[in-house]
């Protein structure tokens, strides 16, 4: 399967630690294409239905699902754990999210 930057991805974040976001559940991939090809692991943020307004989330529709991409909650994981491959998130969604990753990770 071809992962791709800004693809949804279904993922088995099972086990978790503390206050990680469990359960299998959607996630972003946030590694660029070329890290994507070449390493076994990936950089994703999990995709959660909990609405609260933190800076550090955003906004999307997923499967006519509302749900937030949890920045704050970005993490490795091997690609072994990804079950499934959705669409890409769209252009306004990606620009959204690349505001509050320098947000939240630069300066």
């Amino acid at each position: 399967m071809e992962l791709k930057q800004y693809s949804i991805v279904l993922v088995n974040l099972d086990p978790t630690i503390g206050s990680e976001i469990k359960k299998t559940r959607p996630c972003v991939i946030i590694s660029p294409n070329e890290m994507n090809k070449y390493l076994n692991t990936i950089v994703l943020a999990p995709m959660t239905t909990n609405l609260k307004k933190y800076p550090t989330r955003v906004s999307v529709r997923h499967n006519e699902k509302k749900g937030m991409i949890a920045i704050d909650q970005i993490r490795t994981v091997d690609k072994t754990r990804i079950i499934k491959v959705f669409e890409n998130l769209t252009s306004l969604e990606i620009d959204k999210c690349k505001e509050v990753i320098k947000e939240t990770f630069v300066d």
